[in-house]
């Protein structure tokens, strides 16, 4: 069988206290793209800074997370700075904020590739043009001293990307990389960012809180809530039938996905703190299938497709 090339196994985050991941478990094959999901305060992003060495240093992390089958939760300051950009890069949510406001959109660049590739002076300037060209922004060399102000967000998310695969990762992060933008430039952005990874063979962790977005980019989905896995599986599956009761409900409360009762429907209340996780499945609270073992006992997730349930769903015949 062939490696992933992510494998996380048993990932669990906590800030003194306050475990906000619990053994969270997941892979992404070569060329593949996850999409990660759940509603906010699911851990979906402090996982994926987790990916980066990003957290802050308060964070304690246990469990494994390996690249191409190196483990990285081991690893020094130095030696993660190999990786960051070079084996994995992200996309951030916020261009505004990701981007330095006093560097034009040619030096952020130009710092990148001599970092990551050994480029620099003209041949930097001139991949870097290259990199503008290839997101889709017009006029590249013009573009090359504008500052980030200077740019539409849409532009700016796209210079984000260009920095990103600029490195040549094999894994591209992307966090929530379209929130901020309207409709018609989301799809634009979703549309550069699977020509970009078929183009150049690369893997994708895709997180969003958008059921819709993820079905277009994915090819699997895992679904997260109160920091551990609910539910696994190839995204057709998954989005077609739902077998955890929490993926039925946030399925049941979109537009564009049919319920089995043909309405919308919302699930009530909302994702406990992490420092109130209910005990047994974290679930349980807002589901309407919860017997008593649900407030006891933590549910076993499946070999996959996973799911992590003690009543799932039951499959359509």
């Amino acid at each position: 069988m062939t490696q992933p090339l992510l494998s996380v196994r048993d990932l669990s985050i906590r800030f003194g206290s306050t475990e906000v991941v619990d053994r969270l478990s997941f892979s992404i094959a070569r060329g593949e793209t996850l999409g990660l999901v759940g509603e906010s305060g699911c851990g979906k992003s402090v996982s994926s800074l987790s990916l980066l060495g990003l957290l802050p240093r308060q964070a304690e992390v246990t469990g494994s997370i390996r690249l191409d089958g190196q483990e990285l939760t081991s690893l020094g300051q130095d030696a993660w700075r190999r990786v960051r950009g070079r084996r994995i890069a992200m996309v951030f949510q916020d261009p505004m904020t990701a981007l330095n406001p006093l560097l034009s959109v040619g030096r952020h660049l130009e710092e990148v590739l001599g970092v990551h590739q050994g480029i620099r002076g003209e041949a930097a300037r001139s991949e870097a043009i290259g990199w503008l060209d290839r997101v889709g922004i017009p006029d590249p060399s013009r573009r090359m001293a504008s500052h980030p102000h200077e740019l539409s967000g849409g532009m700016r998310q796209r210079v984000l990307i260009a920095m990103a695969l600029a490195g040549k990762p094999d894994l591209l992060v992307a966090d929530e990389p379209t929130t901020a933008l309207d409709v018609t430039i989301q799809a634009q952005i979703l549309d550069l960012l699977a020509n970009l990874r078929r183009e150049l063979s690369m893997s994708m962790l895709f997180i969003t809180h958008d059921l819709g977005v993820v079905e277009q980019v994915a090819d699997r989905l895992a679904v997260l809530y109160a920091g551990r896995l609910a539910e696994d599986g190839p995204v057709e599956q998954v989005l077609a039938q739902p077998r955890h009761p929490y993926t039925e409900g946030l399925l049941g409360s979109v537009p564009g996905f049919r319920p089995r009762s043909g309405r919308l429907r919302s699930i009530p209340g909302q994702v406990p703190s992490a420092t109130a996780w209910p005990q047994g499945c974290r679930f349980h609270p807002r589901c309407e299938r919860a017997q008593g073992i649900c407030r006891t006992d933590t549910p076993v997730p499946t070999p996959a497709p996973t799911i992590a349930c003690h009543f799932p769903v039951e499959e359509a015949t």
